[in-house]
């Protein structure tokens, strides 16, 4: 089917008007041709467009730019996926003396090393910045044992990225502009502020939902340390297709130089681990840094960024040679991915995406005693309990990460006896937030929140 770019433009400006999205960048790819779009403002308040050229946050997308990285070294035969992190880089260490020794880098990539995630940490703008963020680390949390269950893990892409440094002698910012960027022509692809100054750069956006944000009180608040797992890079949404588009080849650039072996790129997306929690980016399981979909029955990877005020999608269907980037700046984002996304993988690859997360019409009765509890992981404390026979959560920011935002109180809205709808929206949870119930390895009962794992510390 041809991509029709003027009724896809159509489509882009509609739908960001409708959801309040001040700017949004697209690209995708189809019959083998990648097609640019843009749509709406850089900056509200400047007046700024937004341009095919235009450089947006990708938060977390750039984990599989750290991943690729990674598995260039693998292919190089300078790195082992099952060798323990400290015998890579000796400096490694958690709050846990023997869970340390037990972590693999293979671990590091699929999110099952049981790192935390939110631990920013500002170690400077130095180029050492990142050996002092892992050292900041060792004293963190883990948020359960090794190998027990997925919790989504920034920290662990901050220590794959000092190993991509020990290993290349490079700085990690050098090792994404020489070792990626340079080979796939990505020239649109930044990871430091000042290189930024270069493009048309957009802005955050904050506000309520359904109402047109204001910008953000900060382009980016995030210090140089946090790179590695999304912090700092910016592109067009084009060269994040093309990122994704060398693991649709299997890891040949478009001239024709490898730079993935095959059997690597098919690892990255072979499922590592499932995941309890189906709904906070969609996922259906997780590769070695690829988030993996199962699109009733059609196979895709991808995954999701945001930093302040920027959200970013990432989907490909390898059976249909389709990829499809959406980078945006504020405002209902996760609608405009519904809407758009949903419309462009339909037409362009028989891809049904599921439906919004959200509680039956007429919710099930639940006892809420088997889960109710005091949750705890790095930073954050959970309470599950009853109140006036309704089921109830309170998420608040403890320790090291009190005071970063309010505490949430919400109802909790039985969707089955282990997964429950809290009103808390987003521009990934959508309109409901997902609280899921599980269980680790171990025993120990566990709740999912933004795919985040905490223990139960009492019952």
């Amino acid at each position: 089917m041809n991509f029709s770019v003027t009724h896809w433009q159509k489509r882009l400006d509609d739908l960001r008007v409708a959801h309040h999205v001040p700017g949004a960048s697209l690209a995708v790819l189809a019959d083998g041709e990648i097609h640019e779009l843009a749509s709406g403002l850089l900056h509200r308040g400047t007046g700024v467009e937004a341009s095919t050229g235009s450089v947006f946050q990708v938060g977390s997308i750039t984990k599989i730019h750290t991943a690729t990285l990674v598995m260039r070294l693998v292919d190089a035969g300078e790195l082992d996926l099952d060798a323990r992190v400290v015998d890579v880089l000796p400096s490694f260490a958690t709050a846990d003396p023997a869970a340390t020794g037990r972590i693999t880098v293979r671990q590091l990539l699929s999110h099952t090393s049981g790192l935390t995630c939110d631990f920013t940490h500002d170690t400077g703008r130095g180029d050492d910045c990142l050996a002092r963020y892992v050292e900041a680390a060792a004293g963190v949390a883990l948020d359960c044992p090794p190998g027990t269950a997925i919790s989504y893990s920034s920290v662990g892409y901050n220590v794959l990225g000092r190993i991509v440094e020990v290993l290349t002698g490079k700085t990690w910012d050098e090792a994404v502009r020489d070792l990626l960027c340079a080979p796939l022509g990505l020239t649109h692809t930044v990871t430091l502020p000042e290189d930024v100054l270069a493009f048309r750069a957009s802005m955050g956006h904050l506000g309520e939902p359904g109402e047109w944000p204001d910008p953000a009180p900060s382009w980016n608040p995030l210090p140089r340390s946090s790179a590695p797992y999304g912090g700092q890079l910016c592109a067009t949404a084009a060269d994040i297709v093309r990122l994704a588009r060398l693991h649709l080849d299997d890891g040949v650039a478009p001239d024709g130089t490898r730079l993935l072996g095959a059997s690597s790129v098919a690892a990255m997306q072979r499922p590592e681990t499932d995941t309890p929690d189906h709904w906070t980016v969609s996922s259906d399981g997780w590769g070695l840094g690829w988030t993996l979909y199962d699109w009733g029955g059609i196979s895709g990877f991808g995954h999701d960024g945001a930093t302040i005020g920027h959200y970013a999608y990432l989907r490909v269907v390898p059976a249909a040679g389709v990829v499809v980037a959406l980078l945006t700046n504020g405002g209902d984002a996760r609608h405009l991915y519904e809407s758009l996304v949903g419309e462009l993988l339909s037409t362009l690859a028989g891809v049904e995406l599921p439906p919004p997360f959200a509680p039956p019409a007429v919710p099930s009765t639940v006892d809420i005693g088997s889960v109710a509890g005091r949750y705890r992981r790095e930073g954050v404390a959970i309470t599950v309990e009853g109140r006036a026979e309704v089921p109830w959560l309170r998420y608040e920011f403890v320790d090291g990460m009190a005071g970063l935002a309010p505490a949430i109180e919400a109802e909790l809205v039985p969707v089955s006896g282990t997964v429950f709808a809290a009103r808390v929206a987003g521009p990934f949870s959508g309109d409901w937030m997902p609280v899921v119930f599980a269980t680790l390895s171990t025993g120990t009962p566990c709740v999912y929140i933004g795919l985040r794992a905490a223990p139960r510390v009492v019952g």
